[in-house]
């Protein structure tokens, strides 16, 4: 595509939507722009929701008035590297066209109430007179969505924050593996450096140097679906599926469990490709979903069960609860006591612990909280990408 292309026309006609024209007759650009990104990462470029948003916002910055403009908004923030623009081009001139107007896109992806108010109306949330207004208000609404609660989100929202999972970052722990691997730097080699001086029968030689490989360290999710957690349940299963993809991918492995009343194994649920198929199989497992929560009897049962296979044995371990139990608190802090001492790191993710002056007075989260390495917080998408970061730091 040359540059003649780029800027041989506008973008868009400007009077369609100015003039209220709804999404029947005229898409808004946030639709053509989200669109692009998503035909981008379908002709396999690593477009993240995190850059989807910052294209949002640089198309709002430098306007839409002129394709040049939005090309090399796009090329700075939806590409990777120089390696990216060759596909980046082809895709550009397939979506808007080598010149005129824009095609008319119908997407279908969920998007936050704000932004489907204007659509349906026509009108700009914010008072403003453009579309620069609309991109720059869902940029920033899609910003206040990953601050929020997920328990108090409506249907619409937590259907749009759905969608954000599969762009989830997530590098699995790691852990030193018992062999070695030949490196440039690291640790003098002794056995290779004779072989070395061997076969050159003597004569001085390089000084052969490795490292110990690294392995990923297994994670095991522990989530409670009581009563009390069940405005949470949805989106840490999401949270689990996505992880276990990452994992899997990273040649790991994540066993997932659900806590209630029992403790059910979910793991072959998570390996669904589709988040939504992942949850209803889930769903069809767990007998005990929104029920009472027996954490203490739930972690030995884990225990006695699967700590002698080794699933916990030098893995991560998350628990994803609020604390409350309603049966005896100390047998809680005893199991987790035993689950620390087998684990590698043991996090537990507290929903309230993102709120302010939270304190952690709950009986059965007094009861584990000395046996825990960390306590974080586990409401929001930004706590969800937080915790990830913790456990590949773990």
């Amino acid at each position: 595509m040359t540059g003649s292309s780029r800027t041989s026309a506008p973008l868009r006609d400007p009077d369609p939507l100015l003039e209220g024209a709804g999404p029947a007759t005229e898409p808004s650009p946030t639709t053509v722009l989200l669109g692009f990104a998503r035909a981008l990462r379908a002709a396999g470029l690593r477009v993240t929701g995190d850059r989807e948003r910052t294209f949002l916002l640089a198309a709002a910055a430098v306007g839409l008035a002129e394709r040049e403009q939005v090309y090399w908004a796009g090329r700075a923030a939806l590409t990777s590297g120089p390696s990216d623009a060759t596909t980046y081009d082809r895709v550009f001139t397939a979506w808007f066209g080598a010149a005129g107007p824009r095609p008319v896109v119908r997407d279908e992806r969920p998007r936050p109430p704000v932004v489907q108010a204007s659509l349906a109306t026509g009108d700009d949330v914010d008072g403003g007179d453009g579309p620069d207004s609309l991109l720059g208000t869902a940029a920033s609404d899609a910003d206040v969505l990953r601050h929020r609660d997920v328990a108090t989100l409506a249907p619409s929202e937590k259907a749009y924050l759905a969608r954000l999972f599969g762009s989830l970052p997530f590098h699995p722990p790691t852990r030193p593996s018992r062999r070695r691997t030949h490196r440039r730097t690291g640790a003098v080699d002794g056995r290779a450096t004779l072989r070395e001086q061997l076969r050159r029968l003597g004569e001085p030689g390089q000084v052969r140097r490795s490292r110990r490989r690294v392995r990923p360290r297994p994670v095991v999710l522990l989530i409670d679906v009581s009563g009390s957690m069940e405005p949470y349940a949805d989106s840490l299963l999401r949270l689990a599926h996505a992880i276990t993809r990452r994992g899997r991918e990273a040649g790991g492995r994540v066993e997932t469990f659900t806590l209630g009343s029992r403790l059910t194994h979910v793991t072959r649920a998570m390996h669904e490709r589709d988040g939504d198929r992942a949850l209803i199989t889930a769903g069809d497992l767990v007998p005990d979903w929104s029920g009472g929560t027996r954490l203490g009897q739930s972690l030995q049962v884990f225990l006695d069960r699967w700590g002698r296979r080794g699933t916990a044995r030098g893995a991560v371990v998350v628990i994803f609860s609020d604390g409350w139990e309603c049966q005896d608190p100390q047998l809680l802090g005893e199991q987790v006591r035993r689950l620390s001492s087998v684990a590698h790191q043991v996090i537990w993710a507290n929903p309230h612990r993102g709120r302010p002056g939270y304190e952690p007075v709950q009986a059965g989260m007094a009861a584990a909280l000395p046996h825990v390495h960390a306590l974080v917080a586990g409401h929001s998408w930004a706590a969800f990408e937080e915790l990830g970061e913790v456990i590949g730091d773990a």
